[in-house]
């Protein structure tokens, strides 16, 4: 009996996820029917995939609920990758909380709920951080939609892009500018099957004074990358403490600190970009392990 595989993407990602060419290639290497199937597409029949990978469904978290609807509905139908408790805990950035509960170095953040007073809560963070500019970004949100980098001094600025986003109910984060990433950038990990796999480099994605993206992702800078070996030991670090079995995928984004020390800018389990183009061979890991959650399911 012959295998097939969907890759989970969206209707406004069609043709932007750069990793689905060698991933379909991969699939095909491997003898398995892959397709790409759109998460919200009322006609597709789940059940006729034998597994169902979360690739490019970048636009979930404009519909976080309904995602998790389907989410919870697909993993009784197939078998989903990541699974549905994975995804829950990782599309809200809250789990960065829990890592530095854990002991690892996360990038200093502070959630401001719906119901707080912006301005107080404001004051208070500037009166903890000594930094010279800050973010403030959404903790459901992918693709730095609604982030922007401000200045400390530019309070109306930040409060004009705090406030209307706790007013529609969201959850919002501040966390100082590192300004280390102008010099190294970011290093995105990728791990596969619970190994380090790959690096890139990835370039500052917000300037400075710049309005938040418009699109549905902020372009990137995105180059190979030999991580340094503090990085790959902290980036092992928190894949080992995951509270789940070991992942088919996971990507760990690190940026350096202002004592040069990598620290978790964001957990990616959900639908990273893993940048096979980069790496030979990792399209082909992935499939694999794919596949062997694939062959696990009863039936």
């Amino acid at each position: 009996m012959s295998v097939a595989v969907a890759l989970v993407s969206a209707r406004a990602t069609r043709g932007l996820d750069e990793d689905m060419p060698p991933l379909l290639a991969a699939f095909e290497a491997a003898a398995v029917r892959a397709e790409i199937a759109d998460w919200d597409d009322p006609a597709v029949d789940w059940a006729r995939f034998d597994g169902a990978l979360l690739r490019s469904a970048w636009d979930y978290t404009e519909r976080l609920p309904q995602f998790l609807e389907w989410v919870s509905r697909t993993a009784t139908l197939t078998t989903l990758l990541n699974p549905p408790p994975v995804v829950r805990w990782n599309c809200d950035k809250h789990y960065l909380r829990e890592l530095a509960q854990a002991g690892l170095p996360v990038v200093p953040t502070t959630f401001v709920e719906a119901a707080a007073q912006p301005r107080q809560v404001l004051g208070e963070f500037l009166a903890r951080c000594d930094c010279a500019e800050l973010v403030v970004k959404p903790a459901v949100g992918a693709g730095s939609r609604d982030a922007r980098r401000h200045a400390r001094t530019a309070t109306a600025e930040i409060l004009a892009h705090l406030t209307p986003l706790l007013a529609a109910g969201r959850s919002m984060m501040l966390q100082p500018y590192l300004e280390g990433v102008e010099r190294h950038g970011e290093t995105a990990l990728v791990f596969i099957d619970g190994r380090f796999s790959h690096a890139l480099r990835k370039g500052s994605l917000l300037p400075a004074g710049a309005p938040a993206t418009a699109g549905l992702f902020a372009a990137e800078e995105i180059s190979a990358r030999v991580p340094a070996e503090d990085e790959l030991t902290v980036a092992a670090r928190v894949v080992a403490q995951l509270p789940f079995d070991p992942l088919p995928y996971a990507r760990v984004d690190l940026i350096r600190d202002q004592s040069e020390n990598p620290c978790v800018l964001e957990l990616e389990l959900t639908e990273p970009s893993l940048y096979f183009t980069h790496a030979p061979g990792s399209a082909e890991r992935l499939v694999a392990a794919a596949l062997a959650r694939v062959a696990r399911r009863p039936g």
